[in-house]
Formats: C-alpha cells, sequence, structure tokens
C-alpha cells in the first residue's frame, strides 16, 4: 500500500467515525487554540506597550533621588533651581522637566475619580507627548504665580461630568490630608495611552498642577526625580555623568543620585511579557500531551477493533511497513485536523479578545507553522506505538480474533 492509498483508507476511517475522531480531535483543538490565542495576544501587547514608550521618546534621561538609600535627607532632594541649574550649566540640555506625585482623588460635588496627582512644570506636555482635547496644559505662567488651576485626563472628565467639556469647572484635587479647589483649564488623553482604553473605568485617572503649588496638593512634595531631554544622545553617558556631579556639587553629597538613559524599563516589561507568555503557552501546551495521549487510546481501541481487518490483509500480502502506515497516516490525520481547526479558532478568539481589551492581534507565521509542526508531532509520537502494535500482529492469530 502507497501513501496515496493509505491517506484514504485513513479518511475513510475517520468519516466512518466522526464523533469519536472529534473528541479525540479536542485535545488537540484546545491546546492549538489556546497556545495561538495567548502568544498573539502576548505579542500584541508588548507591540502595544513599546509603541507607548516609542511615543514618548529616546532621548531622555532620568535624573532620580536614590530611593534604596536611608541616609537621603531633605536637603538631597531636587528643587527647582536644581532644573534651572541643568539647563544652564549642561551643553545639549534642551529642557528639564522634574515632577512629584502621589495617589489623590479628583471631586466635583457629584462624583471622584481615583487618580495620580502629578506636580509638573510647562514641559511635561512635551516629554509625555500629551494629547490636549480640550483647553491647554499648564503654561510658565501657572507656575510662575503657582496658580490654582490643574489639567485632568479624559477618563477622569466623563467620570465626573459626563463630558470633556468641562474648561472652567472647579474641582477638588486630593492627596491624603491635603486638598485644593482648582480650576480645569485643560483636558488630555489618559497618559497610560493604550492600557487606559484597555481597562476604562478601571484605569487611574491624572490630575496635573504646576510644580510650585506642590506643597499645598502633596503630603510628600519631595521633587525625587527629573526627565532631562537632549539634543543629541550621542555623549549621552558622558551627560548624564556632569549632571550627577554637578547636583551633588550643589546638594554637598556624594552617591545620592542615579542617571538611566531613556525608558530603560521597557527591557524589563518585554522580559516579564516574554516570560508570562512563554509560562501560560507551556501550561496551555499540556493540553496537546493530554490530547496525544487520548490519540494514542483511540488509536489502540481502532487496532483492537479491526483485527481480523489486519489479518485478512496481512494474508492477502500486506507487508508490515503497510499496517504500520496505515495506521500512522490515520493518527497523523487526526491531529493535523485539529490543528487546522485549533488554528482557526485560536486566531479567531485572539480577535475577539483582543478588540474587548483593545489589543493588536500579532499572529505570527511562526507560531502557526511551530503549532502545525506540533501537532503532526504529536500525531507521529502517539501513533507509532498503535501502528507498530497492528503492524506486529500475527495473521492467523488477527484472522482467529472474535
Amino acid at each position: 500500500m502507497n501513501l496515496v492509498e493509505s491517506f484514504k483508507s485513513a479518511l475513510q476511517s475517520v468519516r466512518a467515525n466522526k464523533m469519536r475522531s472529534f473528541l479525540t480531535m479536542l485535545g488537540i483543538i484546545i491546546g492549538i487554540s489556546s497556545v495561538i490565542t495567548i502568544v498573539s495576544i502576548g505579542q500584541g501587547g508588548k507591540e502595544a506597550i513599546t509603541g507607548e514608550f516609542q511615543d514618548i521618546g529616546t532621548n531622555i534621561i532620568n535624573v532620580q533621588v536614590k530611593a534604596m538609600d536611608t541616609s537621603i535627607e531633605t536637603r538631597d532632594y531636587f528643587t527647582l533651581k536644581d532644573a534651572e541649574l541643568l539647563k544652564e550649566k549642561i551643553p545639549g540640555v534642551e529642557w528639564v522637566a522634574p515632577s512629584a506625585e502621589g495617589r489623590g482623588y479628583i471631586k466635583s460635588d457629584k462624583d471622584s475619580k481615583f487618580a495620580m496627582v502629578m506636580a509638573v512644570n510647562e514641559h511635561f506636555e512635551e516629554l509625555m507627548h500629551l494629547e490636549l482635547l480640550e483647553g491647554r496644559f499648564i503654561n510658565q505662567r501657572d507656575i510662575q504665580n503657582a496658580k490654582q488651576v490643574t489639567v485632568i485626563d479624559d477618563i477622569s472628565a466623563k467620570a465626573i461630568f459626563g463630558t470633556t467639556e468641562i474648561i472652567g469647572e472647579k474641582v477638588k484635587v486630593s492627596n491624603q490630608s491635603k486638598d485644593i479647589y482648582a480650576t480645569v483649564v485643560g483636558v488630555c488623553k489618559n497618559v497610560n495611552g493604550g492600557m487606559a482604553a484597555m481597562f476604562g473605568d478601571n484605569m487611574p485617572g491624572n490630575a496635573f498642577v504646576p510644580i510650585t503649588i506642590r506643597e499645598k496638593v502633596l503630603s510628600n512634595h519631595q521633587i525625587s526625580e527629573m526627565s532631562v531631554t537632549l539634543t543629541d544622545m550621542t555623549h549621552s553617558q558622558e551627560i548624564a555623568d556632569k549632571m550627577i556631579r554637578l547636583l551633588e556639587k550643589s546638594h554637598r553629597n556624594e552617591d545620592k543620585y542615579a542617571a538611566s538613559e531613556g525608558f530603560t524599563q521597557l527591557d524589563t516589561i518585554n522580559s516579564v511579557l516574554n516570560i508570562f507568555t512563554m509560562v501560560i503557552s507551556a501550561i496551555a501546551g499540556i493540553s496537546l500531551i493530554v490530547g496525544g495521549i487520548g490519540v494514542m487510546n483511540i488509536m489502540l481501541v481502532s487496532v483492537t477493533e479491526r483485527t481480523r481487518e489486519i489479518g485478512t490483509r496481512k494474508a492477502l500480502g500486506a507487508q508490515n511497513r503497510d499496517i504500520m502506515l496505515q495506521f500512522l497516516t490515520e493518527s497523523l490525520i487526526i491531529c493535523l485536523i485539529g490543528g487546522i481547526i485549533g488554528m482557526t479558532l485560536g486566531v479567531s478568539l485572539g480577535l475577539v479578545v483582543g478588540k474587548m481589551i483593545n489589543i493588536p492581534l500579532d499572529v505570527s507565521p511562526l507560531v502557526i507553522l511551530a503549532s502545525f509542526g506540533f501537532s503532526s508531532a504529536v500525531g507521529i509520537f502517539f501513533g507509532l506505538y498503535p501502528a507498530q502494535k497492528a503492524a506486529k500482529l500475527d495473521p492467523i492469530e488477527a484472522l482467529r480474533y472474535e
């Protein structure tokens, strides 16, 4: 029997036992669809997060007070004069965006929204590439005059007022024991971008106030971070070292500050996402092993049911390899059909889930090929023992089998 005849015979056997064949494929279908869905969403999520960071830019050096250093004193924290000093004394510095933040609430007379309250200067809009929907961002005049104004995000505006058209409205911005009434001068997109769209109302809001009123609204009003934008990143490490030395000289301390180039945490986030996706995919892949065991079980049942048929074929001249090829092909076809259904289901589920959580689906051809390859390997591996058992049957004993 050649390969074409084995293929036809295997298809006839699958058609003859449709329900049994489908239940046998179920483990393969679940395994393949789960792996494709998880990997595709994982890749799509990673690309979405990477895109958010790339939108912000990479020509940035973040200068921070070492938070884990227990010897940090009040005098070691940054001041607004430090921001001016860096811009004046360090060549290549375009602008500096100091910031202080805390968790709090944005409140109106009727509703409130949990939010990150951030005291910033006018450059924060450029730093985060904020998209203003209404009004304007905090400007230099607000900072110089220490005005009680705020810019809030669209999620908070809709949660509190039901609309983003709220310029001129008064809100209470609070953080722990401190709060102020501030006039809304602008509404922007939530800084979390795609993540905010994904989680909707569950995502914390944003409230931006002038950095010169931070002591009025933030319980911990110390400036522990400054983002510095450079005109050229060619000598970024050298510039970062100069900034650290200048700040140490200004504050008369040593080893209290750290500088990191761009958003280096992106590599860490990508690594965590990759590991998480691989672990979940491996767990989902266990169902493929379970499915393979189901294939082996049903093929052994098939060998037992068709013992007389095997004996007849051997008596008519069929070789051991012909019998083995027939059952191995049947096992392979069951797994491949299951793989095709699983792939279709996996892509469909990925599209639905991706749309629900607002993440673009990224179906890698490599993942699909690997899924087909794995399902084929499962069919061959778990079909090998039943095929060998069928091939080794003694024709005389097989013909006597009842």
